[in-house]
């Protein structure tokens, strides 16, 4: 959704559409808090910051349109404000300015500038794209038309694991490109994606690969849905798939798994060595050197697994992993 701030310290977000305040509600809160989540998380209405919502704005003319219609249509847009309390707004506030000051058009102004569609592109084509890991003609494509993403979110259930693997790591690819213009795109992707893992009498194959890809290619937009892969970890049969996204992430943006680093100690030793191997893995990436001698007792572990990388799977074993994750340390 569209944000802005006001000379007051409030934030805004807007819903065009009017049925989503609860999503602008945190649009504006995480904006206000300069996208800090767990900060966000732990305010209180009243408490810490007060709310506001202005009802019939019509963003196409910038204006309120009090009996909800406007030349012939009906104006549902709703601006929902947040005004954080001023001990909060200290801490917050000049890294809210600076993200304004580097902001870019809203994605509306850049969608009517998107160049028209050269020519549109079959399923059979995109496939082929895909099997061969041609990322650039991808992500061209993505540019002209955004529908793409459909077509390669349909080969993350692919029965070949190498060919899944490349559409969730193009995908991410993609989305990198269209959350710039269209996020809300992107965050129905997401949500889709964590509905089909959340359901157990459904295939996970590929959408735990591509919520991690698309969260690692795009932090700054969608960070804030990370931690809804935290509760998979205590799930055994969804862990390793779980692990594996984090540890994607966790290449990216280290920073934001430091917070978590003693919970997955435990998983050291679990009885599954790609769970082993890929939270190893994610240790070496987040430089947890207070788990070196942790790390350092999966040297000896010789069971294989396999990781995938750049449109590549490797076979290695625990132990090798380990290695190098130490030599990341």
């Amino acid at each position: 959704m569209p944000v802005g701030t006001c000379s007051c310290g409030a934030v805004y977000a807007c819903d065009v559409t009017g049925r989503h305040s609860g999503e602008a509600l945190i649009e504006s809160l995480v904006f206000s808090c300069d996208m800090d989540w767990d900060l966000a998380w732990n305010l209180l209405p009243e408490e810490d910051y007060l709310y506001e919502i202005v009802d019939h704005y019509d963003l196409a003319n910038h204006m309120i349109v009090p009996g909800g219609f406007f030349e012939g249509r009906r104006v549902s847009g709703v601006l929902f404000f947040v005004r954080l309390h001023e001990d909060v707004l200290e801490v917050t506030a000049e890294g809210v300015r600076r993200k304004m000051e580097d902001a870019v058009p809203s994605f509306f102004e850049r969608r009517m500038r998107r160049r028209p569609v050269k020519r549109k592109i079959s399923k059979a084509e995109v496939e082929r794209l895909v099997q061969d890991f041609d990322a650039d003609a991808l992500v061209e494509f993505a540019r002209e038309d955004p529908k793409i993403i459909r077509m390669v979110q349909r080969f993350l259930y692919s029965g070949d694991r190498l060919f899944r693997q490349r559409a969730a790591d193009l995908l991410g690819r993609i989305t990198a490109v269209v959350g710039d213009s269209e996020p809300k795109a992107v965050s129905n992707l997401l949500q889709n994606l964590f509905y089909a893992v959340s359901d157990t009498a459904a295939s996970t194959w590929g959408a735990f690969e591509a919520i991690g890809e698309i969260i690692a290619r795009k932090p700054d937009l969608f960070a804030g849905y990370m931690p809804q892969l935290y509760p998979f970890l205590a799930d055994a049969t969804r862990r390793s798939q779980a692990v594996q996204a984090l540890a994607r992430i966790a290449a990216s943006v280290p920073n934001l798994m430091r917070k978590i680093t003693f919970h997955l100690i435990p998983l050291l030793k679990d009885p599954d060595p790609d769970v082993r191997g890929q939270t190893v893995r994610l240790l070496g990436y987040i430089k947890a050197g207070e788990l070196r001698e942790d790390i350092a007792e999966l040297l000896s572990d010789e069971h294989e697994i396999i990781l995938y990388d750049s449109g590549h799977l490797e076979r290695t074993s625990v132990g090798a992993v380990a290695a190098e994750a130490l030599r990341r340390l």
